[in-house]
């Protein structure tokens, strides 16, 4: 009757939920427990800790997996940046630059090249000291290069006379 209690303190456990990886009655339930759950077994921990797998071809898939993604030395370790919606617009656009300005024609980019596509860095544009005074105020900058189309007034009137010359050659087509 008389229950030994621990001092606060003095002892302590973790508190897991507990896994009954074997059942009473031996059913299959508990090899799937085994294999799909995310716990080790018992057998695989050592003093309650994970150890990293002895086999080298699960070290090396390891070790691949810590590696981060670059170009490598000769382009200075240049990692691939995670690919939001407005970086994907952004190079849709750098693509298709040759459609948004006519008159200014650009050399034709490799499309089997992926590293272009996988592998680039965005930076900012710092002007000179002598176009202080010439340069765009915090309200006209734009974040990305779709906002610094739509807000150009010369690629705004390019793309509503293209848009009247495509609507009028469809109602051409249509008429005969």
């Amino acid at each position: 009757m008389s229950e030994v209690k621990p001092l606060i303190g003095l002892k302590w456990e973790p508190k897991l939920p507990c896994l009954a990886l074997e059942s009473k009655t031996g059913s299959t339930s508990s090899k799937v427990a085994e294999s799909g759950s995310l716990w080790s077994s018992k057998s695989e921990l050592v003093d309650g800790l994970c150890l990293p797998p002895t086999d080298p071809k699960k070290v090396t898939k390891m070790m691949r997996k810590q590696i981060k993604d670059t170009t490598g030395s000769d382009w200075f370790d240049m990692p691939a940046p995670t690919m939001t919606p407005e970086l994907k617009r952004d190079l849709q656009l750098l693509k298709l630059r040759h459609v948004i300005d006519p008159k200014q024609h650009y050399k034709r980019v490799v499309s089997s090249s992926k590293l272009g596509e996988k592998y680039f860095q965005v930076g900012t544009v710092i002007e000179p000291a002598q176009e202080f005074f010439q340069r765009l105020t915090k309200k006209n900058r734009s974040t990305t290069l779709a906002d610094d189309l739509v807000a150009d007034p010369n690629a705004s009137q390019y793309r509503k006379v293209t848009s009247i010359v495509l609507f009028r050659k469809c109602l051409l087509y249509k008429d005969a």
